[in-house]
């Protein structure tokens, strides 16, 4: 077989599909985000109770005169970070269980896509969208209003597309 027969695919010396360095450092990183998502919800759960309790004091000092404008900026509306720090301790155990099960399903599709099989692909996506449905449903949709979603949400989007555009790889 010539290279040009092969299409998109590489193959090993035995003419088996072979993982694509693309899609190698990809799963590599989503193993590693994942863990750290873990580490994450984990370290939230444990901290709900302390951010709650320091919510009105942090709320004074954002509005404070001598801060920053950025500083200031980084909480819109102090009564809807209140709600937001609330909602956030009282929802926590589920925010946990569901953050730990995102996780492990973006864990699981990159395991899949290793193996080159397609339903790792779908095992990610709803690992990754997974998060934003919970907090929008336990938080509310004010989670939306700040530059921590804008960034998770874009690393989150950047990485559907790279997965996305290595779907074609995906052989089984």
């Amino acid at each position: 077989m010539d290279s040009n027969s092969k299409g998109v695919l590489e193959m090993d010396e035995m003419e088996q599909p072979k993982l694509s360095s693309t899609l190698n450092v990809l799963t590599i990183l989503t193993f590693i985000g994942s863990g750290l998502q873990i580490v994450s919800a984990l370290f939230q759960f444990s901290t709900a109770k302390s951010n709650l309790d320091k919510s009105d004091e942090m709320i004074s000092k954002m509005n404070a005169d001598g801060a920053p404008s950025f500083v200031k900026n980084m909480i819109p509306d102090p009564v809807l970070y209140k709600q937001m720090m609330i909602q956030s301790y009282e929802n926590r155990i589920p925010i946990l269980i569901i953050g730990i099960l995102a996780a492990v399903l973006c864990i699981m599709g990159a395991a899949q896509m290793r193996k080159l099989k397609k339903q790792g692909f779908t095992y990610y996506l709803v690992g990754q969208i997974l998060p934003f449905i919970s907090l929008a449903a336990f938080i509310g949709f004010f989670i939306f209003a700040g530059f921590a979603f804008y960034f998770g949400a874009g690393i989150t989007v950047l990485f559907i597309l790279l997965y996305f555009t290595q779907r074609k790889r995906l052989v089984y």
